[in-house]
This record gives C-alpha cells, structure tokens and sequence, in this order.
C-alpha cells in the first residue's frame, strides 16, 4: 500500500470547480463511499480522519464565494482559513488580494490536498498543522472560518477563540448552513447565499448559507 499522499489523492479524486465559485479548482471525491473506505485502508492503523478535505462544504463555498465577492475585505490583509479542509477558502482569499493565506489544518492528508490545490489555482498558501486555539495570540488581519458549529465542544471552543481575536482587532467571519451548534449571539448577518449541494452530504439538494461577522 502506498505512503505518498499527493498520488493518493490524485488517485481518488478528480479536478473540479464547486458549485457556488466556478473560478476555483479543486481536488474533490465524486463519490463519498469509496473515498472513505479508500482512506480507512490507507496507512491502515493510523487513524485517519474521514475526508473532509474532498468535497466542498456549503459553509466553506458561501465564504468563500463572499470573499471573491467583497475583496475589500482580505485585499493586502493576512488571512487565515480555519479548519481549512481543501483549503478553498484560502486560496479564494489569494485571489482576492490577501498578502499572504495561511490553511490551518490537523489533518496531515488534508494538508497535502491544500498544497495540490494551491498548486492547481497558481497560488500560495501555507499550511499550519497545528492546533491554532491553543495560541497565546491572533497574528492575522481575517480569520475565516466556513461550517465549524456542528459538534457542541468544538464549536464553543472555537467561537471563544474567535471572539478574543475579534476583540483583539481582528476580523472574523463565518459561514453556517444551519447547524445545531451556531452560537445564538455575537454574530452579525452580512450575506446569504443558497448553495448546491450532494445529497451524499446534506440532506437536500441545496443548503441557505449565512456569512456572519463575529463581534468581539
């Protein structure tokens, strides 16, 4: 069984533009079952996460659509996209004018699916595997976060984080479908997006999407 990570990933997906930014290419899964069973048999024993990184999320795609939208927002600025996954965010932000896009990410596939993805979009985004809430500071302009309030622990963790960086001067925006977890305050509503999406992964065929703004 193979150990490279980029030919894995090559070999399981196909390049693609996500529904909502025709602009961006990715490496994403055109099925979901045989790209999961495929990562569990992968590095068999190393407990890898299920892959997140090959499909588009729909809170990920609404940011990212509003970035390319709105450049203003990113444009000179340093940008971080939080829990990254395929790293569409960040690269979304690159093409938008952002001085630099960091990806932060734990999953080490993930990471190398950030780079083949940035390599694909002629753009350069450098990835952080480490654990950014556990960091004493905020060193960025914009953090961008798409879809992270689907577990409750992670999802008060996070918000906490966030609203220390917005407090901090920073500015935080995030993407939500709806999920169980969105904090009920300290968010401003700035955009609404209706986005496909694969009954593989939601349970319709599209998902209303709100970009929010995080008060500090």
């Amino acid at each position: 069984m193979t150990t490279d990570r980029p030919a894995f990933i090559r070999a399981h997906t196909e390049l693609a533009s996500p529904p909502a930014c025709p602009e961006i290419r990715l490496h994403l899964a055109t099925e979901i079952t045989p790209l999961w069973q495929a990562t569990e048999d992968f590095l068999h024993g190393n407990n890898l996460p299920p892959p997140y990184w090959a499909f588009p999320w729909v809170g990920g795609q609404a940011l990212s659509r509003y970035v390319l939208d709105t450049p203003d927002l990113v444009r000179g600025k340093r940008v971080l996209d939080f829990a990254a996954g395929c790293g569409m965010t960040a690269i979304a932000a690159v093409m938008a004018g952002a001085s630099s896009a960091h990806a932060a990410e734990i999953d080490a596939v993930a990471a190398e699916a950030i780079g083949l993805n940035a390599t694909a979009n002629a753009v350069t985004v450098e990835v952080l595997l480490d654990d950014v809430l556990e960091r004493p500071d905020c060193p960025w302009d914009v953090v961008l976060a798409g879809d992270v309030c689907y577990e409750r622990p992670m999802a008060e963790k996070v918000f906490a984080w966030m609203r220390r960086c917005a407090t901090a001067g920073c500015d935080i925006l995030m993407a939500d479908p709806g999920r169980s977890y969105l904090p009920r305050t300290g968010l401003m509503k700035v955009a609404a997006y209706t986005i496909a999406c694969s009954l593989e992964l939601e349970d319709r065929t599209s998902r209303d999407v709100v970009v929010y703004k995080v008060v500090g």
